[in-house]
């Protein structure tokens, strides 16, 4: 079978084809004529069929027939067959192939050639396909050809020095010594790949055998900073760009967190920031690198600001991907030196306004991170107004962000009120749960306010249901506080700003708001959940109208969803129509809502704890809601019984069985703790202070338990419990029991920590009459105290040994009850026991100072 006699005849043959049918015909007889020609074994013919394949393989058809050919081509003694035999191992091989080892023999060979030029082939082939067992067997040469007197071999050494490292990390003390001494190279290719090859060896150990080369670093930056005009490495007017950014990312890596080696370089950085011209892609690359570096070593502060201030004229660039990469880097900045990134507060708005989607969304997230106190009002009236053109999807993503800076530094809740207002009528339907859920607590909380903010959302529903979130927020809020809506009234004034003037709500009239129910009952916008919304405010509303023509108005709207499809909605009506003829149990089931429980959401700790028009920081507030969840029994016995049960921590949350009746303290904890034990019982339902015994488990609970736990949901408020009498502090440490059972005995003994006073250093003793094995003693306290638990000392406790673990406990605030949860799990005689129990300790434990 002939083929085409040469590359160029068969070039031509396949563009001559007309289509990629008659292309692959032509390809297949050719790789047939060429199979055929390899048998030969034709020196000549070899190169041609050799060059002819490795085209065939660019096009992408099959050519690993060809592999062996490129290993005689190799072994051959000209020139022009070694060259062409290494470029098609490196396209037809890789380091994955067997055939890879015969090429060792070759490579080294080659390697240690008198002829540079082959010497570099070998070199280059190496740095393309080299694998770990090539590298270990060609280290050597490889290090003798980094000290070659030829600048072109020692540069294509350092490349094979950096693939070997690639693949072998260890070998890098081989290459320690040669690639410092390539730092002092003056040929700029060596210089290039010398600098590179010392950055990955840095990556690898670390910069400390390196450290002593900055100064020579900081010479050769210099040199190209300050030297005339060299048409040899120009681009641009600026001399060698390349190695001025490579040596830049080396210094950053030896600078970091040594200020020694920072000082030796800041002279210099501030001579590239200063001296680099930025108006072309050249400098503008050099630019960056020397913002990064400064804002990676050691810098004094005047260095970084002006790194800062490099970024914000990026800002300012043309070039959408400069802008892209100064948002891109500043947002990883704001962190180190927000004030200075808050210069540039102005431009970085202006690219919320950015035609490119990249753009927007980075200025987005970088706004975000400069909002705080003094800011909060002017960023977030630019959000709001981006917020009413942004993309939908970014409209998720910003109303959470905003609403959470409005939590996190809102100058107060009127101002918060009105923003969270704002989110959910440009915005409602893409708000988050978490965002309403935190709304609705803050209204709750905010009872100065509530006139206010129910009118303001009667108002918004009127003119618009289309939004989910505000129509759900309006219609709880008008369900609870309808009675508020119908008086009106005027909210006072804080006088800090001008935004918190003095606002009147007029009174609204019963049939006006059950027109707007009726209306969202029936908007094509109305969902389910909704719907179910409407229908639970409106059997609130019975109870807080008193015209007979509106609640029968309510009744007739009620009992027009007996029949509907929804099975949710369906219930909710009969139940609700039911409820709605019991006068004697509806007023105590429909009453208002206790303000739900402060705590810690995903969007943060919610902020109603601040007094209306507060300006305090964050961090007091927070420090307020711990002191008042962690109150003493006299100030909780002051609080209404209904509030009392709303800032309780239920243990149960954590174990996730809060319908179980636990045991109670053990028997030390007597008369004094009386009020704390009372505060914990009555979560459970039970307002019986008598003890039981000790170790009885949750399981154990009484029939009565589910009645007590709806006796505690009654419309009559529990007296407040009585401030606890004085007792005197023990003389010392004693060991409480606090289980006992199946012969297991577990004791525990609390010191109160001298360094901290809110601390109690508490040790868990397992003792027993019988050999228990597999004990797991687990722990928990409630959400305003925090628990450190260390393992036991051993697992299987053996008669008339004892077992230890030290727990540690700290409450919000002196005097707070230390409360215990106890789960116990064990194994007696091969069977498993599992209890559970609540312990607490006297209150003079934590008494005092």
């Amino acid at each position: 079978m002939t083929g085409y006699y040469n590359l160029k005849t068969l070039i031509k043959a396949i563009r001559a084809t007309k289509t990629i049918a008659d292309e692959r015909a032509l390809i297949v007889k050719e790789s047939a004529a060429i199979r055929s020609s390899f048998r030969e074994e034709d020196s000549h013919a070899r190169h041609n069929n050799v060059a002819k394949l490795l085209y065939i393989h660019m096009l992408g058809y099959p050519a690993h027939f060809g592999q062996i050919e490129c290993l005689k081509l190799v072994a051959s003694p000209r020139f022009t067959d070694k060259r062409l035999g290494y470029l098609g191992i490196m396209l037809l091989l890789d380091e994955n192939q067997e055939v890879l080892t015969l090429v060792t023999n070759s490579l080294k060979n080659d390697m240690n050639h008198s002829s540079a030029p082959t010497v570099s082939l070998a070199l280059c082939t190496f740095a393309n396909i080299a694998s770990e067992e090539m590298a270990r067997d060609l280290v050597t040469e490889i290090e003798r050809c980094l000290g070659s007197s030829n600048a072109y071999i020692r540069k294509k050494a350092a490349l094979a020095a950096l693939r070997s490292l690639y693949k072998v990390p260890e070998l890098v003390d081989h290459f320690e010594g040669r690639a410092i001494s390539l730092l002092s190279d003056r040929v700029h290719g060596v210089l290039l790949t010398g600098v590179t090859l010392v950055t990955e060896m840095v990556r690898l150990v670390g910069g400390e055998p390196f450290r002593s080369a900055v100064p020579l670093l900081v010479r050769h930056l210099k040199a190209l900073v300050t030297t005339n005009y060299s048409p040899e490495h120009d681009v641009s007017g600026i001399t060698d760009p390349f190695l001025q950014v490579k040596i830049l990312r080396l210094l950053r890596l030896l600078g970091k967190g040594d200020v020694e080696a920072s000082e030796t370089m800041n002279d210099i950085l501030a001579q590239v920031a200063t001296n680099t011209e930025a108006a072309k892609n050249v400098g503008n690359s050099i630019l960056y690198e020397t913002v990064l570096t400064i804002l990676e070593i050691e810098a004094d502060s005047g260095l970084r600001v002006m790194a800062i201030n490099i970024l914000g004229k990026f800002l300012g660039n043309r070039d959408n991907n400069i802008r892209y990469v100064a948002l891109n880097t500043l947002l990883k900045v704001v962190s180190m030196d927000t004030n200075a990134v808050q210069r540039h507060r102005a431009i970085i708005l202006d690219c919320l306004r950015d035609g490119d989607i990249s753009i927007r969304r980075r200025a987005l997230e970088l706004s975000y991170a400069l909002i705080n106190e003094s800011n909060v009002r002017v960023l977030t009236r630019e959000l709001l107004a981006f917020l009413e053109v942004a993309d939908n999807e970014f409209k998720l993503g910003m109303t959470t962000q905003v609403c959470s800076a409005a939590e996190r530094f809102a100058p107060n809740r009127r101002w918060h009120i009105d923003t969270v207002l704002r989110v959910l009528k440009l915005a409602g339907n893409y708000v988050r749960e978490e965002v309403l859920s935190s709304f609705i607590r803050l209204v709750t909380h905010t009872p100065d306010l509530q006139s206010y903010t129910v009118y303001k959302l009667y108002t918004a529903l009127r003119a618009d249901v289309s939004q989910e979130a505000l129509t759900l927020a309006g219609v709880w809020t008008i369900g609870e506080y309808g009675d508020v809506l119908l008086q009106g009234g005027t909210t006072v004034a804080t006088g800090e700003d001008e935004e918190s003037q003095a606002a009147t709500s007029e009174a609204v009239s019963e049939k006006d708001v059950l027109d707007l129910l009726e209306k969202i009952l029936v908007s094509p916008y109305t969902n389910t959940n909704i719907r179910q919304f409407v229908l639970t405010a409106l059997a609130k509303l019975s109870t807080r109208f008193s015209q007979p023509d509106q609640i029968a108005r309510i009744s007739k709207i009620m009992h027009g969803y007996d029949s509907s499809v929804e099975l949710e909605l369906q219930q909710r009506a009969i139940e609700f129509g039911k409820l709605l003829t019991l006068d004697s149990v509806k007023t105590g089931v429909l009453e208002r809502m206790p303000p739900p429980e402060i705590k810690a959401t995903v969007m943060g700790t919610v902020s109603e704890k601040r007094p209306v028009g507060s300006l305090r920081r964050d961090k007091d507030a927070l420090l307020d809601l711990m002191g008042d969840e962690a109150a003493s029994p006299t100030t909780a016995g002051a609080m209404p019984a209904a509030q009392q049960q709303t800032t309780q921590d239920l243990l149960a949350d954590i174990f996730g069985n809060g319908d179980s009746t636990p045991a109670s303290a053990a028997p030390q904890a007597t008369a004094p703790a009386s009020s704390g034990v009372n505060d914990i019982m009555s979560l459970f339902g039970s307002t019986s202070l008598s003890p039981q015994p000790t170790g009885a488990s949750a399981s154990s609970a009484t029939p009565s338990a589910s009645s007590d736990l709806f006796s505690a949901m009654s419309t009559t408020p529990a007296a407040p419990s009585p401030a606890p009498a004085a007792s005197p502090a023990p003389s010392g440490p004693t060991a409480h029991e606090a289980y006992n059972r199946n012969g297991l005995r577990i004791t525990l003994t609390a010191v109160r920590d001298s360094n901290n006073r809110n601390v109690a250093n508490i040790l868990a003793k397992f003792t027993s009459t019988q050999l228990v094995s597999g004990v797991n003693f687990q722990a928990a306290v409630p959400k305003t105290q925090k628990l450190q638990m260390l393992a036991m000392s051993k697992q299987d406790v053996q008669p008339g040994a004892t077992e230890t673990q030290q727990l540690r406990v700290m409450v919000a605030a002196p005097g707070a009850l230390v409360r215990l949860r106890l789960r116990i799990a064990y194994s007696v005689a091969g069977q498993q026991h599992q209890d559970q129990t609540d312990f607490s300790f006297p209150a003079e434990l934590m008494a005092g100072p």
